[in-house]
């Protein structure tokens, strides 16, 4: 009961998942939260030790209370929470539903504005701790079809800013991963051959990201080696959002030299 515990929201599958298992393989107790009961019960099953499940949807105020009771009743303390958890609707501008605009911001910024809330006490009783917001690429460049999911992550990371200013005092750090192209389900899923050609031309390590990658960020911010780090925004992107054009060509000059 004395070990520390990590809350991790949308940790069913994808980088949430790979980093409740990076919290277990370093010792912690572990929380995992997700909207989806299929996707949570596969992925606590997939996970090397036993963890406390909750089904939540963080855009509800009752429900993340309710998870966070449960953190309180079974661990006692909560010294990190990943707020992961997030959706994405890709649309035109001009095609974006006054419901899909809303629902994307109901679950990526609100949902972490309420686990942070609720969260945050009992963190406090035990002396403070972290929190991690993952962010996006998205929020620091504009591209095609995000305009609601880009927006919220560029919000999301001003939110970061807001919460570590305000939470300082409680002990309690703050900051953002803004993950690049990660090699996640989804991204095999929606990501075109094209697409990824893409995405490896912008990018200077010329490769999508790991999950276990985004999950060794994550964790460095939640443990003992960032203890001065808040308030932050850190792109774990392989160099995208650094980049500006011509790369591909200049590759290409080397490679005549």
């Amino acid at each position: 009961m004395s070990a520390r515990v990590a809350l991790v929201t949308g940790g069913g599958r994808g980088i949430g998942l790979a980093t409740a298992r990076r919290f277990l393989e370093e010792g912690w107790q572990v929380a995992l939260l997700d909207v989806n009961p299929d996707v949570l019960a596969s992925g606590v099953a997939s996970l090397p030790s036993p963890v406390l499940e909750l089904l939540c949807d963080v855009s509800d105020s009752a429900a993340v209370a309710e998870a966070i009771r449960r953190v309180r009743e079974r661990f006692g303390r909560l010294d990190s929470v990943v707020n992961n958890a997030g959706i994405a609707i890709f649309k035109p501008l001009l095609e974006t539903t006054e419901e899909d605009w809303s629902r994307v911001l109901a679950v990526n910024l609100t949902g972490p504005f309420l686990m942070t809330q609720a969260a945050a006490p009992l963190m406090a009783e035990g002396g403070g701790g972290a929190i991690v917001n993952i962010a996006s690429i998205s929020g620091l460049r504009a591209s095609t079809l995000r305009v609601a999911y880009g927006t919220s992550k560029a919000a999301l990371m001003h939110l970061t800013k807001q919460q570590a200013v305000e939470l300082a005092s409680l002990g309690i750090r703050v900051n953002a991963v803004a993950p690049g192209p990660v090699d996640t389900a989804m991204a095999k899923a929606v990501h075109t051959p094209e697409i990824r050609a893409d995405y490896h031309a912008a990018m200077p390590l010329n490769r999508y990201g790991l999950e276990s990658e985004l999950a060794a960020a994550i964790f460095f911010l939640c443990g003992d080696q960032s203890h001065y780090i808040t308030g932050q925004v850190i792109a774990v992107d392989g160099g995208f959002e650094a980049t500006g054009i011509g790369l591909t060509t200049l590759r290409a000059e080397r490679r005549n030299l």
